[in-house]
């Protein structure tokens, strides 16, 4: 019942439904799992993406376009839509990875969004899965930011704060998860002056730091 669900939040239905559940299934769990999706849906995501910015933004030069792809199909815009879809309570995950909450961890999330692009894919072709993708970025793409779209949110957040002369913002690791292979940092962004901390969450130093930093480029 769940996989139907997913399907109608997807907006398409599977010719053959075994595609969608390997999407959902981590190494962790079963030797049939969601790394060779993985691998098609990102090349697909991105096509799709590279595309659509070609199509409706005719004025932007190339590197600006490359800058806007990059930070739509960025783990934290994939992981948004995977908690939008609740993916989290579908994952199948190994035992150990069920123990350490990994149907809540960035990565595992993000390529299972990645897998089910690619599931789409070899279910329907090209325009179905330009379809899914399209109906879940379109709405991400019309909020964002213009100014956004083409810088990252640690450079926004410091000419921000260097326009209203303001000392720059102080990034500290405060904790760091999972076995080395697949870490989860957690990194807090404080401006003393404004009295503003806030967390972010990645796979990576600079990933969560660039997550902390839009939390407060978005809280100014």
């Amino acid at each position: 019942m769940k996989l139907d669900a997913l399907s109608k939040q997807l907006g398409h239905t599977f010719k053959h439904p075994g595609l969608l559940q390997r999407a959902l299934t981590h190494c962790s769990h079963s030797v049939t799992h969601n790394e060779r999706l993985e691998f098609l849906g990102d090349s697909v995501l991105n096509c799709v993406i590279a595309k659509h910015l070609y199509d409706t933004r005719t004025d932007l030069a190339e590197g600006v376009l490359s800058r806007q792809r990059s930070n739509l199909v960025n783990q934290q815009t994939l992981v948004t839509l995977a908690q939008q879809l609740q993916l989290g309570e579908m994952l199948l995950l190994g035992e150990g990875e069920r123990k350490s909450a990994g149907f809540r961890r960035p990565s595992i999330l993000a390529d299972a969004m990645e897998a089910i692009f690619g599931a789409v894919f070899v279910d329907g072709g090209f325009s179905a899965a330009e379809q899914v993708i399209l109906n879940l970025y379109v709405p991400l793409i019309a909020q964002a930011d213009e100014q956004a779209m083409g810088k990252d949110y640690k450079t926004l957040l410091q000419e921000f704060l260097q326009s209203k002369r303001l000392a720059l913002p102080k990034y500290t690791v405060i904790a760091t998860q999972g076995e080395a292979h697949a870490q989860v940092f957690k990194v807090a962004c404080d401006i003393a002056q404004l009295n503003i901390s806030t967390l972010g969450e990645g796979v990576s130093r600079r990933g969560a730091e660039q997550v902390a930093a839009e939390v407060a480029y978005k809280k100014l």
